[in-house]
């Protein structure tokens, strides 16, 4: 059974353990640890427990390696990207996809790279009828 889009919708701190199993490919808690202490400042037990909680609701799976548990994904990048992009367009935007591009083209320096980037995909949208 896959993942429903409720159990793809992450926190910062969620995405972020995420960011280091899409990276890596799995990793055991201490590796998550340390990837995060860094920034985060987490314990390697409040690690563990997210992970476990994670794992319960089937986004996440683990196997033994001696004493410790291996994690990997279970969802990837695009499919968690593609649920938390719906829900903002929806939850903040009241489905204006409009407003949402105004305000991130308004709320970030846009450099010219990134303006012809979007050009291209605004153009192969079209191409594809929508």
């Amino acid at each position: 059974m896959s993942p429903s889009p409720e159990d793809r919708r992450l926190t910062s701190l969620q995405l972020a353990v995420f960011r280091v199993l899409w990276k890596r490919g799995e990793a055991s808690v201490a590796q998550v640890h340390a990837a995060l202490v860094e920034d985060r400042g987490l314990a390697a037990t409040t690690v563990a427990t997210l992970l476990k909680r994670l794992e319960a609701r089937g986004i996440l799976e683990h196997r033994s390696e001696g004493r410790q548990f291996i994690y990997r994904a279970l969802v990837d990048a695009e499919e968690v990207g593609r649920t938390m992009t719906s829900e903002l367009v929806e939850d903040v935007y009241a489905g204006d996809v409009t407003g949402m591009f105004a305000h991130l083209l308004d709320a970030k320096g846009v450099s010219p790279e990134d303006l012809a980037k979007i050009r291209r995909l605004i153009a192969e949208a079209e191409e594809r009828g929508g």
